[in-house]
């Protein structure tokens, strides 16, 4: 037998609505998260040899990127064949486009890809709720990659709801420009200061309040983008805040932080070419030449 060969896109994703609201007594941190996969993100290759031996492999040429079982994808190989007892041996190739450290869920949707291309490769032994068991065990935001479109993320993540169809239809195809200085963010210390603070969570309540009647009238003027994860990383990397405000007051955009950063977005539906042409130049006088910059669309 021949080894197969399967080929996936492994989107970002933006944060449109963020609300961290308290501590779990699990330790994990409660959510409330509209979250849209986009047209960019990375490719994950994967190649299965049922009848061949050794361990699982990852290739990856972008510097920094492990490419041993602390990257998600092999995290991902382990947890599979623990569920499944599969043979054979896993190579993937994963081309990095997704910066680390961004807030744009570029590790987890890797994983998330591994486990889809896995299991389409082996006969999917596994169905869809089994499988956003395993994408849950690697990471909260992991099983929304799992998911097609705008969902609502709650819990810690892993209890996922799709948005009516309206309301989904109104949050697909908008237009953004991604950015990112030339530093991260990392979720841990972000998650960790918002818990040493303790004066900086949302209120559950009114966020729900503020997305039902969204959602009840869908309108992509009125929704209520928010993140208050940006408090703490607003304190500790002032180029963040300073950036953001400089485009919402010299050039009239709607712009927020993704996750715990450090990415940000801006909305460019409607926005001339000449003015996107001074939103970047802003951005890159600000951050730098080694800033991210990508134009991208929700799906």
């Amino acid at each position: 037998m021949t080894a197969d060969k399967l080929t996936l896109a492994a989107p970002a994703k933006v944060n449109l609505l963020l609300a961290i609201t308290g501590v779990r007594e699990d330790g994990f941190h409660e959510l409330v998260s509209v979250v849209a996969p986009l047209d960019f993100g990375d490719t994950l290759e994967t190649i299965y040899d049922p009848q061949a031996e050794g361990p699982d492999t990852l290739r990856c040429e972008m510097p920094g990127v492990p490419t041993d079982n602390t990257n998600l994808v092999l995290r991902a190989a382990e947890l599979f064949r623990a569920r499944t007892g599969v043979k054979g041996r896993f190579d993937f190739d994963l081309e990095k486009r997704i910066p680390h450290g961004a807030g744009l869920g570029g590790g987890s949707s890797d994983g998330a890809s591994a486990l889809r291309a896995m299991n389409r490769l082996t006969g999917e032994p596994l169905n869809d709720a089994e499988l956003a068991e395993l994408a849950a065990e690697m990471g909260s935001d992991c099983p929304l990659f799992l998911q097609e479109g705008p969902v609502v993320m709650r819990g810690r993540g892993e209890r996922l709801e799709i948005l009516p169809d309206e309301a989904g239809k109104a949050l697909r195809g908008i237009g953004l420009l991604l950015f990112k200085p030339p530093f991260g963010v990392a979720t841990g210390w972000a998650y960790g200061r918002m818990k040493a603070r303790g004066d900086v969570y949302a209120d559950a309540t009114q966020i729900e309040a503020g997305l039902s009647d969204w959602v009840s009238a869908p309108d992509l003027s009125k929704f209520p983008f928010y993140n208050n994860m940006q408090s703490v990383a607003f304190e500790k990397h002032r180029a963040l805040p300073v950036l953001l405000e400089q485009l919402r007051t010299d050039l009239g955009l709607t712009c927020l932080m993704s996750g715990s950063g450090s990415s940000c977005f801006a909305l460019t539906d409607g926005v001339s070419e000449e003015k996107l042409s001074s939103v970047r130049q802003a951005i890159a006088e600000a951050w730098g030449p080694e800033a991210f910059i990508q134009a991208a669309r929700t799906l």
